[in-house]
């Protein structure tokens, strides 16, 4: 694997807009963002389309195509963040210059439709690339140290480091009121499945589950071998959703590749409780693999960072498991 070259001060951050466009986030979130990435020395800057708006809330392929191209090639760019998610990445899989990307290795972060983007880049080129906050996510005021310490953990340093619970969450539309937030404790991490083998390690593969669907088919499948599965949903899903999604990638040909699964919190309104995340694993007969549910992956906050591609090791031998990524 290729893994691109961490933060430092004085890298430069080239904000691109392959889903969402950047003209829906505030003046005010775009500005508590920019002096966070100061505070740490990194400058930023961002592409041109990047606030191009269209009927769907995007700009052309063409655009976006050239504004991922073009921070690629730039050597003043050091790393590549995503404005925010959306809908629509998976239409310039089939287009992008994965040469251009192979040649030029930086960090890609971002999430949800971000998923789409990032798996097809590290299937063909074999770059790590990363799920974590978009720039926009820099823009929260309260509730964002757990999302900062671990995208300093995996892009600001080479060293291993232990995922753990965060002590509190929300899944409240914090950009529409900044001062209004609904922080509750969290849950440790629910054990759902201790499997055959209680110490596994793999390569880390996975993210918002509806866009690894995306890809299922095509060249851009990221290969299930010997790998740990990380799933997480938004809203628009429910119980019944997530269990066909997730019988859908049982079914894939590789999946017996699988190790463990990982999987995010959901967010209130998918109805989604340990209850029924344990009857859903349980009948799709998952009993071999650990399991562990309630991360802090996906759309409700904080968040944690962590390497698509890279090593991750799981042990669920004592009651409290521990989840550590080695390689990122």
């Amino acid at each position: 694997m290729i893994y691109p070259k961490k933060l430092t001060k004085g890298s430069h951050i080239r904000v691109i807009a392959p889903a969402r466009s950047f003209a829906i986030i505030s003046e005010d979130c775009r500005k508590i963002a920019k002096d966070r990435f100061a505070g740490l020395g990194i400058s930023v800057s961002y592409s041109k389309n990047v606030n191009v708006m269209d009927d769907f809330c995007s700009s052309s392929i063409q655009q976006r195509l050239d504004d991922i191209h073009e921070a690629f090639r730039d050597p003043n760019v050091d790393a590549i963040l995503t404005a925010i998610g959306g809908f629509n990445t998976n239409q310039l899989i089939d287009k992008l210059d994965y040469e251009l990307i192979k040649n030029n290795p930086k960090i890609l972060c971002g999430f949800s439709d971000i998923t789409c983007l990032a798996h097809a880049i590290t299937s063909q080129t074999e770059m790590v690339t990363y799920s974590g906050p978009h720039f926009s996510s820099f823009g929260m005021l309260k509730g964002f140290d757990y999302t900062f310490d671990y995208f300093k953990k995996c892009l600001l340093s080479d060293a291993p480091y232990q995922i753990t619970s965060s002590p509190d969450f929300s899944d409240d539309p914090w950009f529409l009121d900044q001062e209004k937030r609904n922080l509750r404790k969290n849950d440790p991490f629910w054990v759902l499945n201790r499997g055959n083998n209680s110490t596994v390690s793999g390569k880390l593969i996975g993210g918002h589950v509806r866009c690894i669907a995306s890809l299922q088919g095509t060249q851009f499948w990221p290969s299930l071998e010997n790998c740990i599965l990380f799933l997480e949903e938004d809203e628009e899903v429910s119980p019944e959703v997530f269990d066909r999604m997730l019988q859908s990638l049982i079914h894939q040909k590789d999946f017996c590749g699988v190790k463990a699964i990982l999987i995010g919190r959901f967010q209130d309104k998918t109805k989604m409780t340990r209850k029924l995340l344990e009857q859903i694993v349980a009948k799709n007969e998952l009993s071999h693999l650990p399991i562990i549910g309630n991360l802090d992956i996906g759309h409700t906050t904080p968040i944690i960072t962590y390497p698509i591609g890279g090593k991750i090791k799981i042990d669920v031998s004592k009651e409290e498991p521990t989840i550590t990524v080695l390689k990122h």
